[in-house]
């Protein structure tokens, strides 16, 4: 190798060596090893510098330059030294990605992984000594010792190699679904069915449309409910029933929470792309597709259309024998712009291929009903055993005369389910009605009111509005403030950006951290018509139908936005 080789060799190691210092720089939370790692590379660094110059010089003797072109030799010390630099990059940039503005990366690494790269860096720095020397002989002795350690510990050094490899080629696929679909709805199903009270649901999935859904080719099964019915509980149950007992290598297993708040989000691209994302994050070898579309569209900021996510989706169906989709409350999907039926017609394509099986819940929307009237219906109603259930799940958080008071609770127990008709919204509302109530009495008279009949939600959220207004003057303001700007967002917020948002300050350009609320309280005034999903940490309204009474009260009105 002749010295412009040489030298080409160690500037590309020096020129990695100050991106990596580039980046371990702006490592947050940075243990000590990252401090250590840095001083060994700029150590090191400073030697190469020396080296580089006494190759450039061009007055050396020829013996000399045959050792350190051993140095810069393929597979050589510079050359692993090269390679553990690339791997450390790699991994602190989470597979190499461009690191945004003013983004802080982040330390993964285990104590043996930096061990392994500072041993490196210590046996390279040694070589670089001896070869400042002008020792020849000692070079190219130390290079062979070298070399052999390196033989004797390839296992070693190929299986952290294999595993960083495996890190990024992670990293690299998470990226990619993510761009694919950025909606988590894995996270929304977690929130759902922690809510679930034990053995509720159980007649649904013991029900023998279920079962037949469940065994048969392309079945399809349609679950109607009245607003409040628990149709989204349901299809959480469902869901959950597939992941734990029917998901396998070969029956996949999808699903889309449709949301009136998130609308603009949910055209049939992002729906299918959703579904994709989940089935390929089950089986990550079919990830083929979405790098496809990746490479297509990435670079030019462009995104897949609604056919193209679906000839995907289809490329991966054909790995499955069997693919299970549930979709819940359809009639949250916008169908103005043709959305809902074009998602429907891809589904419905979807299963004239292969052996989908299609659920979905929504409210008696005519054109809803009639796209399913061909196949399997079971209406959601809850049972008087589930609101019950429900009820006695509830009783810890309500006032200790009815928690010390067993006949008591089977009180409210009754009168809820015989009051609500199955609605566990309104079992819901009538539950949080007690909430304020701090003897038996007083509990008791509130149990005669409880409405029912067609007009019972109504006037549960009448009831719930009349609760905040009867608070103090500052707990009202907040939650006339907190239901506003939950009621008018154009998109769900989280807890931290409702916080924010209410601490903000006319004529002030900073937000006071003194002046942030904390999220329980946000909860106490809002009389239970907020509810937070600690999963996703979206705060929304209890119920979608709580949004139409805010938007018509006389508390809110128009007046509302005023507060936004």
């Amino acid at each position: 190798m002749d010295p412009l080789s040489v030298t080409a060799s160690i500037i590309a190691v020096l020129q990695l060596s100050a991106k990596v210092l580039e980046y371990l720089s702006d490592v947050r939370d940075a243990p000590k090893e990252r401090s250590h790692c840095e001083a060994e590379i700029s150590n090191l660094s400073a030697l190469l510098r020396a080296l580089r110059d006494h190759v450039q010089t061009g007055d050396l003797s020829q013996l000399w330059y045959t050792a350190i072109a051993e140095l810069a030799a393929p597979k050589g010390p510079l050359d692993q030294f090269k390679q553990a630099l690339e791997a450390l990059q790699n991994k602190i940039t989470d597979g190499g990605r461009l690191k945004k503005s003013g983004e802080a990366l982040v330390w993964k690494f285990k104590k043996e992984e930096i061990a392994g790269i500072l041993d490196r860096i210590e046996r390279l720095k040694s070589l670089a000594e001896i070869a400042l020397q002008m020792d020849h002989f000692k070079l190219s002795q130390a290079i062979k010792n070298d070399t052999h350690f390196v033989r004797a510990h390839v296992p070693v050094i190929q299986s952290g190699v294999d595993e960083i490899r495996q890190d990024q080629d992670a990293a690299k696929h998470r990226r990619i679904l993510e761009w694919i679909s950025p909606t988590d709805y894995p996270a929304q199903q977690s929130d759902i069915i922690k809510r679930r009270q034990e053995g509720t649901g159980q007649w649904f999935l013991d029900a023998p449309q279920v079962a037949t859904w469940l065994s048969d080719h392309q079945a399809t099964l349609f679950c109607p409910g009245i607003p409040g019915a628990g149709k989204t509980m349901v299809a959480a149950i469902a869901i959950d029933h597939l992941l734990e007992s029917v998901q396998s290598s070969q029956h996949g297993v999808a699903y889309v929470y449709c949301n009136y708040k998130a609308r603009e989000e949910q055209d049939t691209s992002r729906m299918l792309a959703a579904i994709l994302k989940q089935l390929v994050q089950a089986r990550p070898s079919l990830v083929d597709p979405v790098e496809r579309l990746h490479k297509q569209h990435a670079d030019r900021g462009t995104r897949p259309s609604p056919d193209e996510v679906f000839s995907a989706l289809r490329d991966v169906l054909a790995h499955y024998s069997t693919v299970y989709i549930v979709v819940d409350a359809l009639d949250e999907c916008l169908d103005s712009d043709g959305t809902r039926r074009q998602f429907l017609a891809k589904l419905r394509n979807l299963q004239a291929g292969r052996d989908v099986r299609l659920m979905a819940t929504s409210r008696f929307i005519p054109e809803i009903v009639d796209w399913f009237n061909e196949g399997l219906k079971l209406e959601v109603q809850a049972s008087k055993e589930d609101v019950k259930r429900f009820v006695a799940g509830q009783i810890s958080r309500l006032p200790k005369c009815i928690q010390r008071d067993p006949a008591l609770q089977e009180v409210v127990q009754e009168k809820i389910v015989e009051a609500v008709n199955g609605m566990f919204l309104l079992a819901r509302l009538h539950t949080d009605s007690l909430l304020d109530k701090r003897t038996a009495k007083e509990v008791k008279s509130t149990l005669t009111k409880l409405s029912k009949g067609s007009a019972a939600l109504d006037d549960a959220y009448k009831e719930a509005t009349q609760r905040i207004e009867g608070q103090l003057s500052g707990d009202y303001e907040l939650a006339k403030r907190v239901l506003s700007w939950i009621t008018y967002a154009k998109r769900p917020l989280t807890t931290t950006e409702i916080c924010c948002a209410l601490a903000v300050e006319p004529d002030e350009a900073e937000l006071d951290p003194e002046n942030i609320p904390d999220v329980e309280d946000l909860l106490s005034v809002c009389a239970g018509l907020v509810v937070v999903d600690h999963e996703s940490a979206v705060i929304r309204l209890v119920h979608y139908t709580t949004q139409n009474t805010l938007n018509v009260s006389e508390m809110h009105g128009i007046q509302a936005l005023k507060h936004i």
